[in-house]
């Protein structure tokens, strides 16, 4: 095979691939001056190829209000990403997932409370806890997006 051939199989290869984004998708994170935690969520999030700009607030409780987040929803941050709002440790994969799917009605994902094991929360000694990352509907309701097993 010559080069001329080698150059137009790969020219037309790359064309049949799926276009990727070249900038990385941009997580605004929202929280408190007192979470370490939220800094061990936003390493995690630049690790799988986000880029996270952090705000700190002294209250974050009615800039989650303001976004659909009821206390019963609520963590210890709040991020808005390409037009949803993310509660708390939600993993990667699932933001990955919403993006990509973009369920009607969806407002956003939320792992409420501090979940042992998810992202962020890892804390040797201590083993994982059962979690689920739920959708947040428009109308405040929610349903079960994925389930993490504890240890």
């Amino acid at each position: 095979m010559n080069r001329r051939t080698l150059l137009t199989i790969a020219a037309l290869a790359t064309l049949a691939l799926p276009r990727v984004a070249s900038a990385a998708t941009v997580v605004d994170v929202y929280k408190g001056p007192e979470c370490d935690c939220c800094g061990d969520w936003m390493a995690y999030m630049r690790n799988n190829g986000f880029k996270v700009v952090a705000h700190e607030l002294p209250d974050v409780s009615a800039f989650r209000a303001r976004h659909g987040i009821t206390p019963a929803l609520a963590s210890c941050h709040t991020a808005l990403v390409d037009g949803y709002v993310i509660e708390g440790h939600v993993p990667a994969a699932d933001i990955r997932r919403l993006l990509s799917e973009r369920p009607a009605g969806a407002r956003g994902l939320t792992v409420a409370g501090m979940k042992h094991g998810s992202p962020g929360m890892e804390t040797p000694f201590i083993k994982p806890q059962a979690y689920t990352v739920q959708l947040i509907r428009q109308d405040g309701s929610t349903r079960v997006w994925r389930s993490y097993p504890g240890a």
